[in-house]
């Protein structure tokens, strides 16, 4: 199965995906000022809002630099959260237009979306990892209906039933939409962020993490504070997606690699916890919710909550041989399947077949047959 696509950021808490998809919002709230918050050490956070969506906001991070304030992400791409972004930078002093560059942790809409906007203000420069930036370059080169069939056919292939298939192209083509042209363009990053050097934030050791998972390209940024020099330093850990104190990520199949070989996004998603957990983290600063302290003991337990999805899904396929839609039907997610629209359904069925990808690659599970759509069981 093919990746399919960026637009739902995270998981239910702690119970996995499928929370309403981000939608815009064209009448700001002139009357909202927002205040930055200082975390010292030159670091702040300035709460970017998400329009219509439960997570809130992301929590844009300011860096103190030589040559002017680096974010750490930017937000959603709305007049609401430009405003509060704007807001939130005058409080400091500054303004988008001196701002020297954005450090993406990922592609997704709520970090990357304004990035543009930050460029248009400023002329500055955006960091993201090589993956992800590919990943850019596709979504602004796909029509809209490349895009949908690409969700289509995913859902043909799990088994989906034809009515959850007419409900998608219901949402996805909205009244008046131009099939031809892409959904939407995100900014074309400048640089790349490559994993153990350091990003290019004068004045401070900015260490690029490569934590792939919720993305190909998920990158975490481990400010190195402490007394030293190199890495291993101790300091706080700009965590992005990857690790969140109350939630999850949505880990979904992507693209395969380019020699070919089957891609396994929740197998990447446990190693890069696992890196993570062995760094020296003072503090977590992750792009949605509050901060905290604990990286390692957030990533055990986020690790036990996905083996935990895994052996309710081999229990599943020791039941009976199943679809992949079958399987999505039978996990647990933050609302009952028959609750969930059809967007959710698909975010849901694209992370059902991240575990079924890695129950497969450590030989627990394989399919039946090659019929269509395919069933599986275990080994």
């Amino acid at each position: 199965m093919a990746a399919t696509g960026p637009d739902n950021a995270t998981s239910a808490p702690d119970a996995s995906p499928a929370g309403p998809a981000p939608t815009h919002d064209d009448a700001p709230d002139q009357e909202a000022r927002v205040t930055a918050t200082d975390l010292g050490g030159g670091v702040w956070t300035i709460p970017v809002p998400i329009p219509d969506n439960p997570l809130g906001n992301t929590l844009v991070y300011v860096l103190e630099s030589e040559r002017g304030p680096v974010l750490v992400d930017a937000g959603w791409n709305d007049p609401t959260s430009l405003a509060a972004l704007t807001s939130g930078l005058a409080s400091l002093g500054t303004s988008l237009a001196d701002v020297h560059g954005v450090l993406a942790t990922h592609n997704h809409p709520d970090h990357h979306g304004l990035s543009q906007a930050v460029v248009d203000a400023s002329g500055a420069w955006i960091a993201m990892h090589e993956a992800d930036a590919a990943q850019v370059e596709m979504i602004n080169s796909s029509p809209r209906a490349q895009w949908l069939e690409r969700h289509l056919e995913v859902l043909r292939s799990a088994g989906a039933p034809q009515e959850s298939l007419d409900a998608l192209i219901d949402q996805r083509t909205p009244p008046n939409a131009v099939i031809a042209k892409p959904r939407q363009l995100y900014a074309t990053p400048n640089r790349t962020l490559v994993h153990g050097e350091l990003a290019d934030v004068v004045g401070r050791d900015v260490r690029v993490i490569w934590t792939p998972g919720h993305t190909p390209g998920h990158v975490c940024l481990h400010l190195e504070e402490g007394i030293g020099t190199g890495s291993g330093r101790a300091g706080r850990l700009l965590s992005g997606d990857h690790l969140l104190p109350g939630i999850t990520p949505h880990i979904g199949l992507y693209a395969d690699d380019a020699a070919g070989g089957e891609s396994d996004p929740l197998g990447d998603f446990l190693a890069s916890l696992a890196r993570v957990a062995a760094l020296p983290v003072t503090g977590v600063l992750p792009a949605h919710q509050h901060l905290f302290d604990d990286a390692a003991g957030r990533a055990d337990e986020i690790v036990a909550f996905h083996e935990r999805r895994l052996a309710s899904l081999l229990t599943q396929l020791q039941t009976a041989p199943r679809t992949l839609w079958e399987i999505a039907a039978g996990m647990e997610w933050n609302r009952p399947w028959s609750e969930l629209g059809a967007q959710n359904r698909q975010v849901a069925v694209s992370e059902a077949a991240a575990h079924l990808r890695h129950l497969v690659k450590r030989g627990q599970a394989g399919a039946v047959a090659l019929d269509d759509p395919i069933r599986y069981t275990t080994t």
